[in-house]
């Protein structure tokens, strides 16, 4: 349950992160604030799946085994076509060796991408069931004080990253490494002068890969927040659709999509040219070093110290060496990102979670339902509190309405009493036992909540109804439905029970939705009932069938109504007016009447207001 109103401008002081995550665009590259210990973490996070990089790493080991023997048989054949004879034996077993080389290395590339691939998405297949098995054991404090799109980038495109540093960074960085070393032995062997000579380019590369990375690095990430910003305008923009029309916002929405569209675009422009500079410069480099290979290599020629076809094979051995480092140098970013992004699953990972049970915890067994406040404190930031020494006691079977102004402490009341929240000070009982001595998944089942917001999941109706009691049958759906007053609305829809529902149930409207929440705690069947503004989103005259359908449950449980509307509760056993974190009255309603106190002006307020204008 959340906060409701009770906590405006009172969450915990900890930073919301809000910005392009969860808005439908990818967050913009981060470095790690750990990037080796986060490494070595996501190493040890491998476990089993190491023995498959042992596997890649032979695959890539044997690949570039081949890899580097093609250029040394292009030579060798280069050199059986010299001096104008042909060794046609020589020559054809070099082509078919050849052949066989690049058909292996082909096979080997498959091969190390198909395990890569399968290793990197069971690991985080893995990740993701564990970190969603966190967030269901996480405290309600966590998600109050985070936005709900960070939460998500961390579960999605946060793990997306690590999955592409898995198969794409490890891959990339084994495999330009291996080439580097082998193509620089194979270079030094055939010929050191040619080395040296090819080896002169290199800081040129480093030099311009630096400058222009950097460059492109900013760029590339305020491109990612423009379209971050971008996506979470047409978010908001087609989700508020209606209230964009009922207040002729059109022209307004256009001219702020076209001002970020036009930021997107300029940022956009920037990144591709600078990024679009890299590879002709490095080409540019690059030809100059192999120019400087074929002077070098020509003038040895010449005076007899190699032959051509070592000119051939140094100039591809050249090529395997300079483009890795290209590789490499482009890896760099994924790498940062995905540790970056293993870096955010693992805070994750490493939140308290709720506080456990008590070794000697009980189950709540047939509940009765007597609950008591003894001095109870609790604020959602520890300077702040909203609640200060509240007691009060309902009896089994009572019916207790909270009123009161917004962000008074109503909700938090049964947001203690359901141990969503722990009291900072102070006991609560049910049925004479301190709930902390209860087991939580025991005492939550004791509950049945129909809450102001609802929400529906993505299924039929009767899947919505049935979270209530998976092991319901039909008959037992249909009949909680009735109670709710929402079969007929359901026999009417053409799927009826089996109508699947839009996301939260967009394809009913907020009344029905709210009938089937209802209906959802009636087949439940719980101890204790929490009524959060249960009819706000009802019309008057359901509103009358709900309440007396309300009552029928209501009778014989303890119930908690917590109501805006004050002539819905009414026939409440005790009415508690809670104010400035406490209690300011309680009473029946017509104790509360004839007292003529804060409810007396209240209820008169409100039942003015109701009341027809005079002709």
């Amino acid at each position: 349950m959340s906060k409701g109103n009770d906590t405006a401008g009172q969450k915990p002081d900890v930073p919301v992160l809000n910005g392009p995550i969860g808005r439908g665009g990818r967050a913009p590259v981060v470095k790690p604030k750990n990037f080796k210990g986060t490494l070595r973490r996501l190493w040890s996070y491998l476990g089993t799946e190491r023995k498959w990089l042992t596997v890649v790493f032979i695959f890539i080991l044997a690949d570039a085994l081949l890899t580097l023997s093609g250029p040394y048989l292009i030579g060798v054949a280069v050199d059986a076509m010299a001096n104008g004879t042909v060794d046609y034996n020589v020559l054809n077993v070099t082509i078919f060796a050849l052949i066989g080389t690049y058909v292996g290395d082909a096979g080997l590339t498959f091969l190390q991408s198909w395990v890569m691939a399968g290793l990197a998405q069971r690991v985080v297949m893995r990740m993701r069931q564990t970190m969603f098995a966190k967030l269901q054991k996480l405290p309600l404090a966590y998600f109050d004080s985070r936005s709900h799109g960070d939460v998500m980038s961390r579960l999605s495109n946060d793990i997306d990253n690590v999955s592409n540093t898995i198969s794409q960074a490890t891959t990339q960085l084994m495999t330009g490494s291996i080439a580097i070393v082998g193509s620089l032995v194979m270079m030094l062997v055939l010929s050191p002068l040619l080395t040296l000579a090819s080896l002169i380019t290199v800081p040129l590369v480093f030099l311009l890969a630096r400058t222009i990375t950097k460059r492109t690095s900013k760029l590339f990430k305020e491109q990612q927040a423009q379209l971050g910003k971008l996506n979470g305008h047409i978010e908001e923009t087609v989700t508020g659709l209606l209230v964009v029309k009922a207040f002729n916002r059109e022209q307004q929405a256009i001219r702020e999509f076209n001002e970020v569209n036009g930021r997107l675009f300029e940022v956009g422009l920037k990144a591709q040219i600078w990024s679009g500079f890299l590879m002709p410069l490095l080409s540019v480099i690059n030809n100059i070093g192999f120019a400087a290979v074929a002077v070098v290599g020509g003038v040895l020629a010449v005076k007899g110290h190699i032959t051509v076809g070592v000119i051939a094979s140094f100039l591809s051995y050249s090529r395997q060496f300079v483009r890795p480092l290209n590789d490499i140098a482009n890896t760099y970013n994924v790498l940062q990102s995905g540790v970056a992004g293993a870096e955010r699953a693992f805070e994750v990972l490493d939140e308290a979670e709720e506080v456990p049970d008590e070794p000697d915890a009980i189950e709540l067994q047939k509940p009765i339902g007597h609950v008591e406040f003894t001095n109870v404190t609790f604020g959602y930031r520890a300077d702040v509190p909203i609640l200060r020494n509240v007691s009060f006691d309902a009896p089994a079977g009572s019916s207790i309405a909270l009123v009161g102004p917004t962000g008074a402490g109503k909700t938090t009341i049964v947001n203690l009493v359901t141990r969503f929240y722990d009291a900072s000070s102070g006991t609560i009982t049910i049925d004479g036992r301190d709930i902390r001595t209860y087991t939580r998944d025991s005492l939550r089942r004791a509950f049945g909540i129909v809450l102001q917001d609802t929400y529906l999941f993505s299924g039929t109706i009767k899947e919505n109804i049935l979270y209530g009691k998976p092991d319901a049958t039909d008959a037992e759906v249909e009949a909680a439905a009735k109670l709710a007053n929402a079969h007929a609305f359901i026999h009417r829809l053409p799927g009826r029970y089996d109508t699947p529902l839009s996301e939260n149930g967009g394809n009913l409207s907020q009344g029905q939705r709210q009938l089937l929440a209802i209906a959802r705690v009636i087949l439940a069947d719980p101890s204790i009932l929490i009524l959060d503004e249960a009819t706000s989103s009802i019309d008057t005259r359901t509103e009358l069938h709900i309440q007396e359908a309300l009552l029928g449950i209501m009778r014989g449980r303890t119930s908690f109504i917590i109501a805006h509307r004050l002539n819905t509760i009414r026939d409440a056993d005790t009415i508690m007016v809670i104010d400035k974190g406490g209690i300011a009255e309680q009473g029946s309603h017509g104790a509360l009447m004839e007292k003529e106190g804060t409810y007396y002006r209240m209820f008169s307020n409100q039942f003015k207001n109701l009341q027809p204008a005079a002709e």
